[in-house]
């Protein structure tokens, strides 16, 4: 039986205080994976990866280790559709849940997006500004994944 484990791309993550405090209530080990040396709590269930510069390094990090005990918290679609591969639970940093049935609009999306910012001559917009509602659907969002898998891996 794998131990439950949350896997955080934490570039640009601005829910890390609240993945430790879900985290440390459900007794679930956390990494926090980036390209620099973040500061995370001094904890047993806490620790850090900082992986090398290359591109997608972090990503490819987090990808090879995710499997179906896992929670993926990221903004990243590609790395989200890459974790919902390995059978892990994929949540964005606004409590939104990727899952297999939504990640294929997601990527077509982005596509589209980033089809439009290449066209639109210097006009560039992007999501909208991180909000509190955010914060409270994340925090509830991690909290049922957490909840769901403990079930699961309890009944295996």
């Amino acid at each position: 039986m794998m131990k439950l484990q949350i896997l955080v791309d934490a570039d640009a993550c601005p829910v890390k205080e609240e993945v430790y405090k879900v985290a440390l209530r459900h007794a679930v080990r956390v990494t926090v994976v980036a390209n620099m040396a973040l500061r995370v709590p001094v904890h047993p269930l806490i620790s850090r990866v900082v992986v090398s510069g290359g591109f997608d390094a972090a990503d490819d990090w987090i990808a090879e280790q995710s499997g179906a005990h896992s929670v993926v918290i990221t903004g990243d679609i590609l790395l989200a559709e890459r974790c919902l591969k390995t059978g892990a639970t994929v949540i964005a940093h606004t409590g939104k849940p990727f899952t297999p049935a939504s990640i294929g609009s997601a990527i077509a999306t982005r596509a589209i997006m980033a089809d439009l910012r290449a066209g639109a001559d210097g006009i560039t917009g992007g999501p909208a500004p991180f909000a509190k509602a955010d914060r409270s659907r994340f925090l509830s969002a991690l909290d049922e994944a957490l909840v769901r898998l403990a079930r699961m891996n309890g009944a295996a």
